[in-house]
């Protein structure tokens, strides 16, 4: 199928890119339950990555859906394919030499380690909100543990769809213990001990 497609090499490399932009690209990995903090708390980082000066694109589950991913449902093949096409599109970011911050519930480990293997060893942080089903459902901002409960909602993870948590994600946050301030900040000194963030001037008020 694809014994005519050529790979064409690009005179700008991804290094190039990275230094113009004085910052080491790589993707920032939210996975959790529905309703954990996963939006949340990634959109926060990013304005507070932003602040700082670091060049970020926010892929957000919901959003994709209505765009790149319109043509999937929430089957576990249609999950795989979902997680798979963001994979590369966030691998596209980080050869663009940006931050890439993802939120999405992506359930299964295979998944995210198939993304992971797309990616230079220290490119894929994986950040686990790891709020409890309990504080998820008590949330539930879109109503959707509520039809998931009544059987409206076929395949809704948590509910009669398994969520695999990861076995050693990079930072792990509780989204009902923490507050988004303190998560970012969890976030930001992880990624300053790990010289991801090579821009260190201060945020802008």
């Amino acid at each position: 199928m694809t014994k005519n497609i050529v790979w064409h090499d690009q005179s700008v490399s991804k290094l190039e890119r990275s230094e113009h932009k004085n910052q080491k690209p790589c993707v920032l990995w939210f996975t959790g339950l529905s309703g954990s903090g996963k939006s949340t708390v990634a959109n926060a980082l990013e304005h507070e990555l932003a602040k700082r000066g670091q060049h970020t694109f926010l892929l957000d589950g919901d959003n994709v859906r209505h765009g790149l991913n319109k043509d999937l449902g929430f089957s576990d093949d249609d999950r795989v394919e979902n997680i798979r096409r963001i994979g590369e599109v966030s691998k596209l970011f980080v050869d663009a030499g940006l931050i890439a911050v993802t939120a999405f519930i992506s359930p299964f480990r295979s998944d995210r380690q198939l993304v992971r293997d797309l990616l230079a060893e220290t490119e894929f942080v994986e950040i686990h909100m790891n709020t409890p089903l309990a504080t998820c459902e008590s949330r539930d901002p879109k109503g959707l543990y509520k039809k998931a409960r009544a059987g409206e909602i076929k395949n809704f993870t948590g509910i009669d769809s398994d969520y695999e948590a990861p076995l050693k994600a990079e930072i792990t946050l509780d989204s009902s213990e923490q507050s988004v301030e303190e998560c970012v900040e969890q976030i930001i000194s992880f990624l300053t001990s790990q010289e991801i963030l090579v821009n260190t001037f201060a945020a802008k008020a």
